[in-house]
């Protein structure tokens, strides 16, 4: 298992430096100039010069390599050009809202969307597991807009059981008052999805050799998906999970906009539209290297899930 983390680490330093070399690439010679973005419509050329020698833009482009790959190893992304706010503490105060919001959702879908889909394999061709299959497409086919405004409108305004909009500086304050709205309409939009694809899972591991020799021996059909089918269906829905965990960090930009949340989501959407280059570029390379520590990690629940597993 030593072995195999190292070679992993070692193999993810060619793989951040393209991913180092591709963000440079495209913010330095397709992204449009900074100086110019920052001076404005009405800003001189004296002004746009000024701002490029601030920023470095006359250094030949090896030395803002140089310069980029250093922001990265210190952390140090220098300030906003919005808000001439560091990145680094706007990293570290809206963060915490997003990971409020969007960690109680995953935590619910897999939650929930496992014993659903595992009760309609269990129940597979039935009228239930049709009425089922019928509801999550049709609950595909609405855009989370339309959940979003119909849930504002139903609960918020005419039920009056949650707030719109809001957020506080108290963390049980926002988990109980400011986030159920939210989770409840995120939860209500990925359980379709969700549910379709475990039910998927389960019902590919029902059609394997082990489970006609489990109820050969006398098992019952719930203990063969219980102890045989849901262990062996864990290694894709492991891999599904894996893949939702960097928008965990990210947020859901239409839930952080629509619900006035202070997290990184809707700060990573305003950088996008001032061409916040130093933000952009610092959510950019972290989420890469957190995508390749979580899939890191997933191998290796792999191997505890599964012990026939052979890490290589």
């Amino acid at each position: 298992m030593a072995a195999y983390l190292i070679r992993r680490l070692w193999q993810m330093i060619p793989t951040l430096a393209g991913v180092v070399l591709l963000v440079f690439v495209l913010f330095k010679f397709f992204g449009g100039d900074p100086a110019e973005i920052l001076g404005g419509l009405n800003a001189s050329e004296e002004q746009v010069n000024a701002i490029r020698q601030q920023l470095g833009l006359n250094e030949p482009w090896w030395v803002q390599l140089g310069i980029f790959v250093k922001q990265i190893v210190t952390f140090d992304w220098g300030k906003s050009w919005a808000t001439n706010e560091s990145v680094a503490n706007l990293f570290a105060t809206r963060l915490p809202a997003t990971l409020t919001v969007m960690v109680p959702i995953l935590i619910l879908d897999t939650a929930l969307a496992i014993p659903i889909a595992m009760a309609v394999a269990y129940v597979r061709g039935s009228l239930t597991d049709r009425a089922v299959m019928v509801v999550t497409t049709v609950a595909l086919s609405i855009s989370f807009l339309v959940y979003i405004i119909v849930g504002q409108y139903l609960f918020g305004f005419q039920l009056g059981w949650f707030p719109v909009q809001g957020w506080s500086d108290s963390f049980w304050t926002n988990l109980s008052v400011y986030t159920p709205l939210p989770v409840l309409l995120a939860v209500a939009v990925g359980l379709a999805p969700q549910t379709r694809l475990y039910r998927t899972f389960f019902l590919d591991e029902i059609g394997q050799d082990y489970v006609r020799t489990a109820r050969a021996k006398g098992l019952t059909e719930r203990s063969v998906l219980l102890k045989h089918v849901l262990r062996n269906a864990m290694i894709p829905i492991l891999t599904n999970v894996a893949l939702a965990l960097p928008g965990i960090f990210v947020g859901s930009f239409l839930i952080e906009v629509f619900f006035s949340i202070p997290g990184l989501g809707r700060e990573v959407l305003l950088a996008v539209n001032r061409s916040d280059y130093p933000v952009i570029q610092a959510v950019t390379v972290y989420v890469a290297v957190l995508t390749m520590f979580i899939n890191l990690l997933t191998d290796v629940l792999y191997k505890l899930v599964d012990p026939r597993v052979v890490l290589r």
